[in-house]
């Protein structure tokens, strides 16, 4: 039998979910015996869509299904090069509008495997909620613009935090240095001590991270015990990271968002054989770590503990 070859695009090499995506799908490779190629696009979008026009336009490269996390854009174009070189296309994490019009002429596999990342903003949200209350300031970190996941993540949390609660944006690319830098410049300005803000909220666990060293790294002890007393939250939620944080008590809570490519990959390989299209759009839960439930209980003892 054929062996599948899938070539494997991810955003960055510098992430912790990004890493356990890639993880996911060798382990995805080695259940359904297919070979996988990974790739990283260093946060370029301009670099990944060369990196996998260079497999699609050379044969002895040329894979038989491409998985994809955009960088920028879901590139259409690509997509439309690589199922008319007959090469399945799948993308993973982000939303695109051209799906349903390749899947109309494909007679290659053409899907899209999600996380619900507004139902990860709600979670979020309903975090922030449950460690501040009713009224507060976050600083919340986002990612990239360019990606919906920041824009639909910033849209549920918005939409489930308390009403008297404010947010104070600050943006990085997803990597822990990036939110160093952010918060880090941030931190030098004046009006980051008028804010009166009372919990950290970031978009990955990663940049919460970097936002949490931004702040180790502050001078003057008492200005710096302060910031690292506050609760501090991510996304992602993966086991040896987020998770890890958390009970260490490095994080108050994270978002887990299981690995996607994994899943992409079972789906590819299996329609591929099958010779059906699989369905247009799969959605993968998310959940909260630790529970909405436990995060009110914790809050509540510490601010009973607090008030002695």
């Amino acid at each position: 039998m054929h062996q599948i070859k899938v070539l494997i695009s991810l955003v960055t090499n510098d992430n912790d979910f990004q890493l356990e995506q890639a993880a996911s799908a060798r382990a995805a490779a080695a259940e359904c015996g297919a070979a996988v190629e990974i790739i990283y696009a260093a946060n370029d979008a301009v670099a990944q869509t060369q990196q996998i026009l260079s497999y699609i336009q050379e044969p002895s490269r040329r894979p038989d299904a491409i998985l994809v996390e955009p960088v920028g854009t879901g590139m259409a174009q690509v997509a439309q090069a690589a199922i008319s070189a007959g090469i399945g296309w799948g993308i993973v994490n982000s939303d695109v509008d051209y799906i349903t019009r390749l899947r109309g002429r494909a007679l290659v596999p053409v899907f899209v495997v999600v996380a619900d990342h507004e139902e990860i903003g709600r979670i979020q949200g309903r975090q922030i909620g449950a460690l501040l209350g009713e009224k507060g300031c976050v600083l919340y970190l986002e990612g990239p613009s360019v990606r919906d996941v920041a824009k639909l993540r910033s849209s549920g949390a918005r939409a489930t935090k308390p009403h008297g609660v404010d947010i104070k944006t600050l943006r990085g690319d997803w990597t822990q240095e990036s939110a160093y830098q952010s918060v880090r410049s941030w931190l030098a300005l004046a009006t980051s001590r008028q804010l009166n803000v009372g919990l950290i909220a970031s978009q990955n666990d990663a940049m919460a991270m970097g936002a949490r060293r931004a702040f180790l790294e502050l001078r003057d002890p008492r200005e710096r015990d302060a910031w690292l007393r506050l609760p501090l939250t991510g996304c992602d939620g993966v086991s040896k990271a987020g998770q890890a944080w958390v009970r260490e008590g490095l994080l108050a809570a994270t978002v887990i968002c299981p690995p996607l490519m994994g899943p992409a990959l079972t789906i590819m390989a299996n329609a591929i054989r099958s010779g059906a299209q699989p369905d247009e759009r799969t959605v993968i839960p998310a959940t909260s770590y630790p529970a909405i439930e436990e995060l009110q209980t914790k809050a509540l003892a510490r601010a009973a503990s607090n008030s002695k």
